[in-house]
């Protein structure tokens, strides 16, 4: 009886594993047979599907400073598209900087936790990712390990071991048209990949015509005698030489509205309620710019043949930089108990920018040891990433010492308000032509410009920061005794 029943077990186990393979239980023929798959071994037969690999919740990195929480700016995926490691994934804006946030899995967007202008925490998921599956795919569940870029530093991409480098409005550009940044030749400086890289790999492959990009390469200016006659050039219509700001016409609604404070205005909230508790002490002056206006006229062109707008803050921040060799205690920053001062050794000067984000003040590094020029080079670049909102963490952290130029928009003196943990500020008017003495007591034309400092009362005297004015006043007022200073 034992081995009838073993085979009768046998010869139903086969016909069972036959009817999975060809399709489901023959009822009909068999009305109490129970379909149990479990009881099917694999040995006997192997099926193929399509599998997708887990969804794993792509979590908001700690991006340093203290940052708990942070405004999502704008997305560069929606659900649905199909990611790559380092893809960006969207743009985040902390108190202090703007971040893109890059992917940390290859793998599909399932869901967007946040919409555009919400606050998202340090820890939480940003999206949910269907990775491909595989065993390298590793779920952490208590590590947040996001990585987090900066607008301004150049960022870098290692695809399959090549090194690439761009901005991420570069990198933007080449995601919306499905480009691979391994596969773009860098023209920029140290291999990086530039705009025009981008466009210029795009006519190849579409075989756009692009017009002609401008050449910012270092030339010398022009030989005089090459330059045309105005007798040969065609009359043009003369330009204003003011042009009017593009200012659009307000709406009225009539109607009260609220909305919390975020990003940098809830930046500007907490530092100036911290900078408020330092006594203030106020210092104003004048400076006659006659000479530096005549210098900066004669050096405009070759800058601009060179690339690089020149305008007058080079100068105020290099004749800054080189006061502040003299009088240290401008350049460092002190604890909170107001027990401890630290000198700083690098000049990381700071210019307030108006920006349509609100206040910023991003900083040049290490002015002691950069020219004129190479500081202007560092303005004009901070003011395109300031226009389009790409200014990151790294330009917007670390400043020693900061000015104010308020009279780029009008105004002659003002009240600046030190940056903690700084020690001093200063604001600078616009430069008037009014007249003056002369040192023959004759009456001529001078470009006059006021300066407003504040200084940290508990560590600065104002003995000290008349000195320290008056000696910036002297290197701008003789541009030429700058370059005996220069390094």
């Amino acid at each position: 009886m034992l081995a009838i029943s073993l085979d009768l077990l046998a010869h139903r186990y086969k016909r069972c594993c036959s009817r999975v393979q060809t399709g489901q239980p023959d009822y009909t023929r068999h009305p109490h047979t129970v379909f149990i798959p479990q009881l099917c071994s694999s040995r006997f037969f192997h099926t193929s599907y399509v599998t997708s690999g887990p969804i794993l919740p792509f979590k908001l990195s700690d991006i340093g400073e203290g940052i708990m929480e942070v405004t999502v700016k704008e997305w560069y995926v929606k659900e649905g598209d199909k990611v790559s490691q380092f893809d960006s994934i969207c743009e985040v804006q902390s108190d202090k900087a703007s971040v893109t946030i890059t992917s940390r899995y290859d793998g599909v967007i399932k869901k967007l936790y946040y919409e555009v202008d919400a606050t998202a925490l340090v820890g939480t998921p940003l999206v949910d990712i269907e990775t491909e599956p595989g065993p390298e795919v590793v779920h952490e569940e208590d590590v947040v390990e996001t990585p987090a870029m900066s607008n301004d530093e150049h960022t870098h991409q290692e695809i399959k071991g090549h090194k690439t480098q761009a901005t991420p409005a570069v990198r933007r550009l080449a995601m919306e048209n499905n480009i691979k940044l391994s596969e773009v030749v860098g023209t920029g400086r140290d291999g990086r990949i530039l705009k025009e890289d981008i466009l210029n790999f795009l006519a190849k492959q579409t075989g756009a015509i692009l017009p002609p990009t401008p050449f910012h390469e270092i030339q010398p200016p022009p030989p005089a005698a090459s330059a045309p006659s105005s007798a040969s050039m065609p009359k043009m219509k003369p330009t204003p030489s003011v042009q009017l700001p593009v200012v659009s016409r307000p709406v009225f609604t009539g109607k009260d509205s609220t909305e919390p404070l975020k990003g940098f205005h809830k930046a500007m909230v907490k530092t100036m309620t911290a900078a408020l508790k330092i006594p203030h002490f106020g210092y104003k002056d004048e400076v006659d710019l006659t000479r530096l206006v005549q210098l900066r006229k004669e050096l405009k062109g070759l800058s601009e043949a060179r690339g690089v707008k020149l305008s007058y803050m080079p100068f105020f921040i290099k004749a800054a930089s080189l006061g502040l060799l003299h009088f240290p205690i401008l350049n460092a920053s002190v604890d909170e108990s107001v027990q401890n001062i630290t000198y700083k050794a690098s000049h990381n000067i700071g210019l307030a920018m108006d920006t349509s984000q609100g206040l910023l003040v991003p900083n040049v590094k290490n002015v002691q040891l950069l020219s004129v020029f190479e500081i202007a080079v560092e303005l004009n670049r901070m003011q395109t990433l300031g226009a389009t909102g790409q200014l990151g963490k790294a330009d917007l952290t670390g400043g020693t010492f900061t000015l104010s130029n308020i009279g780029s928009i009008g105004g002659t003196y003002a009240k600046p308000v030190i940056l903690p943990p700084e020690v001093a500020i200063g604001a600078l008017g616009k430069i008037q032509v009014l007249p003056r003495f002369n040192s023959r007591d004759e009456v001529v034309k001078a470009h006059v410009m006021n300066v407003s400092w504040s200084a940290d009362h508990r560590i600065i005297d104002g003995a000290t920061m008349a000195r320290f004015s008056n000696l910036w006043r002297d290197y701008l007022e003789n541009p030429a005794s700058m370059v005996l200073d220069l390094k």
